[in-house]
């Protein structure tokens, strides 16, 4: 690697149906997401916080830029799955970060899924209404 090759760090996240593609650069803190800065892509304040929340608890504000894919999902699901990845290409670049990381539960991946529709009810469990006579 010549001296000009800027090291990144890759990494996957992931929340429900939504998968959070991460490229992490050294740079001054941009974010893009799907071609567009994070608040044009997350609206939602508390969205923006969630993607913060790993640089926020290792101490990294502004010392990276972050060039993510999203598909799946809703907005909330995209923002835990960014969240997920991000605090996963900090354990890439560096591994001492693990632990601050893990006591957040930054690294765990939430493992809720939608429930399948079963037979005979509407949803997963809301039944037809019942009718006496």
């Amino acid at each position: 690697m010549t001296a000009k090759t800027k090291k990144e760090f890759w990494a996957t996240g992931r929340r429900k149906t939504a998968i959070a593609r991460v490229r992490m650069a050294p740079g001054k803190g941009d974010m893009v997401i799907n071609g567009k800065p994070l608040p044009a892509y997350f609206g939602r304040e508390a969205l923006q916080l969630a993607v913060h929340q790993p640089f926020e608890k290792t101490g990294m504000q502004a010392k990276f830029n972050i060039l993510a894919n999203i598909q799946g999902g809703g907005t909330a699901a995209q923002a835990v799955a960014l969240q997920h990845g991000i605090a996963r290409a900090l354990i890439r670049m560096n591994p001492d970060l693990r632990k601050p990381l893990k006591t957040s539960g930054l690294l765990t991946r939430d493992p809720r899924e939608k429930e399948r529709r079963k037979v005979g009810r509407r949803k997963a469990r809301k039944s037809p209404q019942y009718s006496k006579r």
